[in-house]
């Protein structure tokens, strides 16, 4: 199994940032892909942004709203990833879920895993 741990949610201010790692363990073979999720109360759960492989190509998504004001990135050797929020909002609050699309056997097709989510409030 694969476990995923988040950390660095909290309160924080308008224009203020926030920085969030999740780190992944467990029986990990391969990640095709890593990345945050987020559900405001009432709403969906959303891609906020994510490291994605297409065959040999590897890319990053980021949802509109966060585009040049997010940014994730990843520490291969430590199976993390993590996400700079700068310029938050009220609008980005909600429960930042971490996400990760892994292999644990081989051969087998991957599955999709998700951290215990963690709060981002964004107020004055």
């Amino acid at each position: 199994q694969v476990q995923l741990v988040e950390s660095g949610g909290g309160l924080v201010q308008p224009g203020g940032s926030l920085r969030l790692s999740c780190a992944a363990s467990g029986s990990i073979l391969i990640i095709n892909g890593m990345g945050w999720y987020r559900q405001a109360p009432g709403k969906q759960r959303e891609l906020v942004a994510a490291f994605r492989s297409g065959g040999s190509t590897n890319y990053t998504t980021y949802a509109d709203s966060v585009k040049g004001r997010f940014t994730i990135s990843r520490d291969n050797v430590k199976n993390t990833v993590y996400l700079q929020m700068n310029s938050l909002t009220p609008e980005d609050t909600a429960v930042y879920y971490c996400n990760a699309d892994v292999v644990t056997i081989p051969t087998f097709p991957s599955s999709d895993y998700w951290g215990q989510g963690t709060q981002v409030t964004v107020s004055s």
